[in-house]
């Protein structure tokens, strides 16, 4: 017994012996995860420790049985001129209940089948686990025992070399088993593994011997296979955290909202009704966008304000207002940057007809907001005022624009443009539009039903902005500027600002 410790070979053989063994106990140890996963999780680690409790006892059972087991491969009977020995028999036979558990596992898999067992709804019942564990047990330990016993002849060496393999899968057995029922594609591929050895079993019971080496090398290229598959979804999910978590969130509303409906082999073969409407879709958009998108890129701009000047003729006021379709006005005195507070156009028209001058005691004040705000914060501010529209400035006081509740109407469910108004987006036919140089990013996208072509930032930015952004320089008047998503060709400029261009949604691949 001593001359074993100081024997280089019999060291030798029990590295060469350690290594085979665990990797001879690979696919036992798939099986017993695969299986522990139909147990309540407070059953698991039970389950799975006396899986390989099972599998230590048997295998060193038979190895203390040595002359009984030598015995297995003599034939007991032929069918054919092949004669079937013992050890046949209990491949071939575990080969099949191998094959059996696998094809119907992969059934429940891909169908989407539960597990039910009489302990509890949804779980399978421990007994019954455990006995499914011993069946496999001894067929794999068979297998492991055959092995330990061609590669040495020292029968110590053989039970320490089962003893550490064992070990090692116990300490493995926890994180193998938590990361296969993590990773639903890992659990197919291991139960394409197990169909892979119990084809291999039913082989060789037969008496067809199939390599080893290439049955692990099918495995281990398909492992490194679905090693760069997490890898890449790792990536994904890695880079998709930098998102903020709102913005990941109103993706996955958006897509949800926008994706068709896949039709099943029975379902009618018929075009599938949209979930959503467009325009339930552009109303969902449009309120996540809210966040994202400042006052100034919902306001009316300061250029198309219509307000009143105290230092004009009353007539010439009194005709402002009857030419002009709006309810509330601005009113200053000289200037729109001294404004003197809002009023109603009735108001106004009253005091006009029976004063001939305006009442101070009609305005209201004014109401002001920063146009860096964001568009979600300006509804309690339209909220406090009552019906009033508020005034847009800029950090040096200058008014910028104004907004009313209809421009955050507008803002979640498109343009509502008064008479005097041309839209900024225009259909003009199937996927095209015409569109102003100021229209904002957000809005667009919300029109179109795209994504990514607002700043990652959350600022705001407009159609020229974009087109400047993608040419780097000033455009040119007919010029196309194209990307995945849409096509933008230049109508018409003033100076170098884009007023308007034609929009084209592209038709692009679905993504796979």
């Amino acid at each position: 017994m001593i001359e074993l410790f100081t024997d280089p070979a019999a060291w030798v053989g029990l590295a060469t012996l350690i290594v085979l063994e665990i990797v001879l106990g690979i696919d036992n140890l798939i099986f017993i995860a695969i299986l522990t996963e139909k147990l309540p999780p407070h059953q698991r680690d039970r389950a799975r420790i006396t899986g390989l409790s099972c599998a230590l006892f048997m295998r060193l059972a038979l190895l203390s049985a040595i002359s009984w087991l030598i015995t297995l491969t003599t034939p007991l009977f032929s069918v054919f001129g092949h004669g079937f020995s013992g050890r046949d028999l209990i491949l071939l036979l575990g080969g099949l209940f191998l094959l059996f558990k696998a094809t119907r596992e992969l059934h429940e898999r891909l169908e989407g089948g539960t597990h039910q067992g009489p302990a509890s709804a949804g779980y399978a019942s421990f007994a019954v686990v455990i006995a499914q564990i011993i069946v496999l047990d001894a067929v794999f330990s068979l297998d492991s025992v055959i092995t330990a016993v061609g590669m040495v002849d020292q029968l110590p060496v053989m039970m320490a070399a089962v003893v550490v393999s064992i070990g090692v899968m116990l300490v493995a057995s926890k994180p193998l088993t938590r990361f296969v029922n993590a990773h639903p594609t890992v659990v197919v591929l291991c139960l394409s593994f197990l169909l892979m050895i119990g084809l291999s079993l039913v082989a060789e019971g037969l008496g067809f011997h199939l390599p080893k080496g290439y049955l692990y090398a099918a495995i281990s290229f398909s492992i490194m296979i679905e090693a760069f598959n997490q890898l890449a979804r790792r990536n994904r999910l890695k880079q998709d955290a930098h998102l903020p978590f709102r913005e990941r969130t109103a993706d996955a509303v958006l897509r949800l909202l926008s994706g068709p409906r896949e039709q099943t082999d029975t379902a009618p073969k018929h075009p599938a009704a949209p979930a959503f409407a467009p325009a339930e879709r552009s109303m969902v958009s449009g309120v996540l966008n809210l966040a994202e998108r400042s006052v100034r890129a919902i306001m009316t701009p300061r250029q198309e304000i219509s307000w009143i000047d105290l230092t004009e003729p009353p007539a010439r006021l009194r005709e402002k207002l009857l030419d002009t379709p709006h309810s509330l006005f601005p009113v200053s005195r000289g200037t729109l940057d001294q404004v003197v507070g809002v009023a109603r156009a009735k108001e106004l028209l009253g005091d006009l007809t029976q004063r001939g001058a305006i009442n101070p005691d009609h305005l209201h004040p004014p109401i002001y907001v920063q146009e860096a705000t964001k568009a979600i914060d300006l509804i309690d501010v339209l909220r406090r005022a009552r019906g009033q529209l508020v005034l847009v400035n800029d950090n040096a006081g200058k008014i910028q624009g104004l907004v009313s509740p209809i421009d955050l109407l507008e803002a979640i469910a498109g343009e509502f443009p008064d008479e005097d108004e041309v839209p900024e987006i225009q259909e003009n036919g199937p996927k095209q539009w015409t569109v102003s140089g100021r229209t904002d990013l957000h809005q667009l996208e919300q029109t179109l039903l795209v994504r990514g072509l607002a700043p990652e930032n959350g600022g705001s930015a407009t159609l020229h902005d974009w087109i400047r952004t993608r040419l780097g320089r000033p455009p040119e008047q007919g010029e196309r500027i194209t990307d995945e998503q849409i096509e933008v060709q230049v109508l018409d400029m003033t100076g170098q600002q884009v007023t308007r261009a034609v929009v084209r949604l592209l038709d692009t691949p679905a993504p796979t």
